[in-house]
């Protein structure tokens, strides 16, 4: 184990947001099955309540903070599913939110946003300039942050998505996790690892500015530029001062695979086809890693569909042929 998360704060969360979340289905994959001979789960967590896994992070640390800290407001940076768990959570407990966004979030999770009476400011072309106004907002405001993805509450309540896993599929040999900032990642690695030491970890991306897979392979955080991709939710840096993840991912994932775009759609077109559910990008890449052969599964499985906040005529365009942002069959 790095330091950083461990399976107590992991359990610990697990306790804390149970009267909050949902436990998420798991369901056989038939086709991925018989074409690869292996057996495939689908880890359905885009069927959480705001549709993403985000909500575990983020009903985690809204719940960790203490009530005259609560009372200054929360803000946090996204690329859409943050925000809106934050915006829920926050809700719930009664807080004021704010969710900073780049002008690259998709309208429909920006509107999902402002449904939950959260705050909206749209800031720049990237999630680093979204980040400089929530440090505007802490030091002017004295709100807290929540961060996306690098903070240990955050990290410890994506952990809880790792016992969900190990507890529905003991045998599983192998996780596909979509890949971004890493607060997935290095949350269910961490679960998954300490209780079965022997699964592979596979962090998913897109080619078009993945930034925690390049801060990998160069050993050290670096900036990409971000880039339109249908994988939205995993677009965005991963901080020159990342903390936790970086180092957490670093030492516990097994794999990087990265996926094209017209990779990434037939994913869609295929969690589609089995599931019946319009699950966005970042959802598919784990199906769509499979379909590419890019990931040669050994036993057991497991592919998360991490979110289902697509926009709906761009999935619509997507199930007639489009393999790309820039298509339009």
């Amino acid at each position: 184990m790095s330091a950083g998360v461990d399976l107590a704060a992991i359990r610990a969360a697990a306790a804390r947001i149970a009267p909050h979340i949902r436990i998420t289905p798991a369901m056989p994959d038939p086709v991925l099955s018989g074409r690869l001979g292996q057996p495939v789960t689908l880890k359905l967590e885009h069927r959480q309540e705001t549709g993403a896994f985000k909500l575990r992070g983020a009903t985690n640390a809204v719940l960790s903070l203490p009530e005259k800290v609560l009372a200054r407001g929360v803000v946090t940076a996204s690329t859409g599913n943050h925000g809106r768990a934050m915006a829920h959570a926050a809700r719930a407990r009664g807080a004021r939110a704010v969710v900073c966004l780049s002008r690259l979030v998709p309208a429909n999770k920006v509107a999902a946003i402002r449904a939950l009476g959260a705050e909206v400011r749209i800031v720049g072309e990237s999630q680093d300039a979204a980040m400089e106004e929530v440090a505007r907002a802490v030091a002017h405001d004295g709100m807290a942050e929540i961060p996306p993805f690098d903070h240990p509450d955050v990290v410890a309540g994506q952990g809880t998505l790792g016992l969900e896993i190990v507890g529905r599929c003991p045998a599983v040999e192998t996780v596909l996790v979509p890949l971004s900032g890493g607060g997935l990642a290095a949350g269910v690695a961490a679960a998954v690892k300490a209780l079965r030491p022997g699964v592979r970890v596979i962090g998913i991306s897109m080619e078009r500015g993945a930034a925690m897979a390049a801060s990998l392979a160069a050993g050290h955080p670096v900036a990409l530029r971000e880039m339109p991709t249908l994988a939205d939710s995993l677009g965005g840096g991963i901080g020159a001062r990342n903390a936790l993840t970086f180092a957490m991912c670093r030492a516990l994932l097994d794999d990087v695979v990265l996926l094209s775009e017209a990779e990434i759609a037939e994913g869609i077109r295929h969690m589609h086809r089995v599931t019946g559910d319009a699950v966005e990008g970042a959802a598919a890449v784990g199906a769509g890693a499979l379909l590419a052969g890019k990931v040669a599964p050994v036993g057991e499985t497991l592919v998360i569909s991490s979110g289902c906040n697509i926009e709906p005529a761009l999935h619509a365009r997507i199930m007639a042929g489009a393999n790309s942002l820039e298509d339009a069959p």
